[in-house]
């Protein structure tokens, strides 16, 4: 269920008719009216009454596949706010939204991509942080200053829209700090994976450094086992290239008991204390792959609207089928 409510979270984006993003609230829990006072749909996702099926897909029983029957229900209702859309109209556009996802993403249910639209300072998930030091800080370090909020907008999409940090004393390079929130902590109610389900997770950093002992960037993850920066990517180019990093071999290392992971870029060379060492960034992205569902696909639908309380209850019920495959030890 996680899994499948983490692929709906991560891409649904409703449009109400101010042009606002709606706030869809997406929970494992039963529809919650005082949550739906701050939010203009809630999406809830649970079994059905279905059975699990179990199938062989070997002769010895060792591979097997096993299925679930799932239902995302959405609910809506009509609020005062003048800037609220009708409560069924909420409804229609949070299910159009869920019928293209699913279907969309029907062999991927598993990936899920972070980045920071359309987030600003006041997140309290991924962060963004400048730096003009000549050694590489540690996450933790005091010398991090958060962006401020109209320089999130730069991150939002690969637009050549750029966030830039500069920095000017001999010896110094600029930096940027991202921080993604990629796990779920201990007693936390999220829909991220904890860190000992994530298979794969794959870094850009798309943008450029200029500095006048020679242009590029450097692009690091940083590994909470070793307390150290690691995986080093490299370019020399002086317009926007793409650097990535693709973490397969023990990636829960790369996230820390919050469930945050930590990546760094810097310009390839320092200020000499005349010309400055500038950092450019376009868009960086997070996806992460994790031990899943490998399919989900929508099966049906219908409306079960509930009129006999007020305020009227617009709901859809959506029926998910989803499975995974699973490798029996042989005894």
């Amino acid at each position: 269920m996680v899994t499948v409510l983490r692929l709906i979270e991560s891409r649904l984006r409703v449009v109400k008719d101010d042009g606002g993003l709606a706030r869809v609230l997406c929970s494992q829990a039963n529809y919650d009216r005082e949550l739906l006072k701050d939010y203009d749909a809630q999406i809830t996702v649970s079994k059905t009454t279905e059975p699990c099926q179990a199938q062989k897909h070997t002769l010895d029983g060792k591979l097997r596949r096993r299925i679930y029957s799932l239902r995302a229900t959405i609910v809506a209702i009509d609020k005062p706010s003048p800037s609220a859309d009708v409560g069924r109209v909420m409804r229609d556009k949070v299910l159009e939204q869920l019928l293209l996802i699913v279907p969309e993403n029907r062999n991927l249910p598993y990936q899920t991509i972070y980045n920071f639209y359309p987030l600003d300072s006041t997140s309290t998930t991924h962060k963004a942080y400048n730096a003009a030091v000549s050694s590489e800080p540690a996450p933790s370090n005091t010398e991090w200053v958060e962006l401020p909020n109209p320089e999130y907008a730069n991150l939002w999409g690969s637009d050549d829209t750029r966030h830039s940090k500069s920095a000017n004393s001999n010896g110094a390079c600029a930096f940027i700090l991202f921080r993604f929130k990629l796990g779920v902590k201990a007693g936390e109610s999220r829909n991220e994976a904890r860190k000992q389900c994530i298979k794969r997770v794959l870094l850009s950093f798309e943008g450029f450094g200029l500095a006048p002992l020679g242009n590029g960037v450097i692009l690091k993850v940083w590994d909470n086992n070793l307390g150290a920066w690691n995986n080093t990517q490299s370019g020399n180019s002086a317009i926007d290239e793409t650097l990535s990093i693709n973490l397969t071999e023990n990636p829960a290392n790369y996230v820390d008991a919050n469930g945050f992971l930590y990546l760094i870029a810097r310009t390839a060379n320092p200020s000499d204390g005349v010309t400055s060492a500038v950092l450019y960034c376009n868009f960086v992205q997070a996806i992460v792959d994790v031990r899943g569902v490998t399919f989900c696909d929508v099966h049906s639908y219908r409306d079960v609207d509930v009129v006999d309380v007020k305020p009227f209850l617009y709901k859809e019920e959506i029926v998910i089928v989803a499975w995974l495959f699973e490798s029996i030890a042989a005894s």
